[in-house]
């Protein structure tokens, strides 16, 4: 395992102790949301074991209803068959990327993290072997790429915009210069890593 995988390991929630079922931007949100029950949801953020690790992201199909033309990580609802936010997480990666479980280590969660549509994503880290061959398996998604681990942790590379979701105007975080863009919810998640590695408040 690189040195930088490592230092991602010791940020997170270990296996054994999945983080608590309420988004870490819950009270951004509350005006939107309220109480109301949130759909359980997983992605797998994927770590290509290299000496320069990556990041593995899809992007989603240009024709679809929502979310259409932007990046995201591999995932989806937990179903009532899966075991955990880890077997869904995996689930998800094969059916839309091909990823055999195999290939990946789960090696821990980050904080979960609310989104407008109503759902509590759990994001779980795996390492990700060197050879792990990936490709789009479904409709929903167009491509999938990858980006270096050590820009996305770069808060240099990061900035916020404003935009209006529901009436309101809100602040999100996208990173600057990437193509295609790669903002909200996934630039959110990448956001609690850097916290939780002591890069940034």
């Amino acid at each position: 395992m690189s040195d930088e995988i490592a230092a991602v390991v010791r940020a997170l929630h270990p296996l054994r102790q999945p983080p608590a079922t309420a988004g870490w931007n819950r009270d951004e949100l509350a005006d939107l949301l309220g109480d109301a029950p949130r759909a359980g949801a997983a992605v797998l953020i994927a770590l290509r074991d290299l000496p320069q690790p990556k990041v593995v992201f899809t992007l989603r199909d240009g024709g679809l209803r929502t979310h259409a033309g932007q990046v995201s990580f591999p995932g989806g609802r937990i179903d009532e068959s899966d075991v955990d936010a880890v077997s869904a997480a995996l689930r998800e990666a094969r059916e839309e990327i091909g990823l055999d479980p195999h290939e990946a280590q789960p090696l821990g969660y980050l904080d979960c993290l609310d989104t407008v549509s109503g759902y509590c994503v759990t994001p779980v880290v795996a390492r990700l072997a060197a050879t792990a061959q990936l490709s789009p398996q479904s409709e929903e998604v167009e491509s999938v790429f990858e980006m270096p681990l050590a820009f996305l942790l770069d808060p240099a590379n990061l900035r916020e915009r404003e935009l209006v979701t529901h009436g309101k105007r809100r602040k999100v975080y996208e990173y600057a210069r990437t193509k295609p863009p790669i903002w909200g919810a996934t630039a959110a998640i990448l956001v609690n890593l850097i916290r939780r590695m002591g890069i940034m408040r």
